[in-house]
């Protein structure tokens, strides 16, 4: 009988589950009516009890492959239960304008996931990417903007360039003594960590570590690594956290990461540099605003400048990852590392390193980059509907999980022409221009007496020139609105360097190429990936 009254409850359950096709709330108009809005929720599918439709995504490698099997069943957005949170998921190009760009001030929220929380002392609000929108939010990404986001042609956009090519010279050196003692594949990635680190703390607290022989530097930037693999994963303690007893090892890791960094970025990089604090002299870095703003204003909290610090110190390990997958195309695909060698080649002659200012004189090599990060199709963090919102008509409640589904975007067809192919030729433009010069020549029909000088005669040519296309409005790799990626400047102008400058010195192979496969949707490889060959090359 007990087993009959289970049933029935489940029964039950779903039914209500099934049949709650449609939203009402009430609303206050600015004449202070009573409104009643009923709109339709998103169809989608059939949840179960308890999981909800969690199962569904584990018929694929990435959730979001799942996302995008589920949208050609139910449309371009389409509502899920997945565990105890309601959420949305949003496919095409329109849909994630309507909700990012139109409706963003509806969706500035962020997942309460208990994980979260463990990484940043016990709230996620204290972390610029997991926290809620707010006004210290918006506070703190206007202080961070003018370092962590600058403009082409500032000092610190000029210092970024000079910061990434000093580090990227200091690895090629490196990766020069290890290939000279070594014969067989190297573990690339711990080495590439460090250095985008050092790029980091050069560039925003004007220090840089020894990694050599810094252990404890070492184990930061494997703790940094550690996290931003975590940040790109699912769990389903995320959407059912009555399993948080059976997470209990992975929770206390977690916080003993973020511990381990908190300490370190106080020791050995703020209090130094809070002892010697200039508050006369021109701003010299991000620490020095940031340590200048908790000196003069005393409503700003000192964790709040600890966390930011941290925060942006954090966004390193999407440059190494990034050049790690990089290097791995080239790889896969030793045509691409030829064409990249020779356009490489034909600016520095191979007698100086890769500039921030080659960039534009090297469009193949960027958008190689950007292919990576297309195939990467890594949105990370959700967003959440802090208010009730319409979206295409559909009525979407406060608290709803928003997944924005940019892998759909990368890789399909409505699109790219042949989307699974890896193609950098596929973000260059071809344009032609025609150009005009005088020349000097000899008319030949006047004696050699009489000829008093060359005559100018005007030519035209007509040349072609190769850039990367701008704005392509489906690739959308560091998001819209406003939560947009703020340190997009950062990953890219380094990962540029760094990549550059390796494939400038040395040959890349793989050890097996089916080790080189990543994980769709996700930009992060595990901490202990794949190694490569490098044999430095000979001019």
């Amino acid at each position: 009988m007990s087993a009959l009254l289970i049933i029935a409850l489940c029964v039950l359950i779903v039914y209500k589950l099934v049949t709650r096709r449609s939203v009402t709330w009430r609303k206050v108009t600015k004449y202070g009516e009573n409104k009643v809005a009923e709109l339709k929720i998103a169809p989608g599918p059939i949840p179960l009890p308890v999981i909800g439709s969690l199962h569904l995504l584990g018929k694929n490698e990435s959730p979001f492959q799942s996302f995008t099997e589920l949208s050609g069943v139910y449309g371009d957005i389409f509502s899920i239960k997945l565990g105890s949170a309601q959420c949305l998921v949003v496919n095409s190009l329109d849909k994630i304008r309507e909700v990012l760009n139109q409706n963003g001030k509806f969706f500035g929220g962020r997942p309460d996931f208990l994980r979260f929380h463990k990484l940043f002392a016990g709230d996620r609000n204290n972390s610029l990417a997991l926290c809620d929108w707010s006004n210290l939010q918006l506070r703190r990404r206007n202080l961070a903007r003018r370092h962590c986001g600058p403009k082409q042609h500032t000092d610190n956009f000029t210092r970024i360039g000079s910061v990434a090519t000093f580090e990227s010279t200091e690895l090629v050196q490196t990766l020069r003594n290890i290939t000279r003692s070594t014969i067989g594949s190297i573990n690339l990635k711990p080495l590439l960590m460090t250095t985008a680190m050092n790029m980091f703390t050069n560039y925003m607290c004007n220090i840089r570590f020894d990694a050599d022989n810094d252990a404890e530097f070492r184990k930061i930037v494997n703790h940094f690594d550690e996290i931003f693999w975590e940040i790109n994963q699912g769990y389903a303690v995320d959407f059912l956290p009555w399993l948080a007893p059976f997470y209990k090892k992975h929770m206390e890791k977690l916080t003993n990461w973020s511990n381990d960094i908190r300490s370190f970025i106080l020791s050995r990089i703020v209090e130094q540099r809070e002892i010697n604090l200039d508050m006369e002299g021109p701003e010299k870095d991000f620490l020095d605003g940031l340590l200048r703003v908790l000196h003069d204003d005393p409503t700003v909290d000192r964790n709040t400048i600890i966390f930011m610090l941290e925060d942006f110190l954090g966004g390193h390990s999407s440059v190494g990852n990034l050049v790690m997958l990089c290097l791995a195309a080239v790889a896969r695909d030793p045509d691409v590392g030829k064409k990249i060698k020779a356009e490489i080649d034909g600016i520095t002659k191979g007698k100086r390193a890769v500039t921030l200012a080659d960039r534009s004189l090297l469009p193949y090599t960027e958008a190689t980059i950007l292919e990576c990060l297309r195939y990467a199709s890594s949105p990370i963090v959700p967003h959440v509907a802090t208010e009730n919102a319409n979206i295409s008509g559909y009525g979407v409640e406060k608290g709803t999980v928003v997944f924005i589904n940019n892998y759909e975007l990368n890789t399909s067809s409505k699109y790219w022409d042949e989307p699974q192919k890896f193609d950098p030729s596929r973000f260059l433009e071809r344009t032609k221009i025609r150009t005009r010069r005088n020349s000097q020549c000899d008319s030949g029909m006047e004696s050699d007496s009489e000829r008093t000088g060359p005559i100018n005669k005007a030519t035209e040519s007509e040349k072609e020139i190769v850039t990367v296309k701008k704005n392509i409005p489906h690739f959308l790799p560091f998001s819209i609105g406003k939560r947009t990626c703020i340190g997009q400047t950062l990953v890219t102008t380094m990962s540029f360097v760094m990549f550059a400058n390796i494939v400038q010195e040395f040959d890349v192979a793989a050890v097996n190429k089916d080790d080189l496969r990543q994980k769709p949707a996700c930009v992060a490889l595990p901490k202990d990936t794949f190694e490569l060959y490098l044999l430095p090359r000979k001019y």
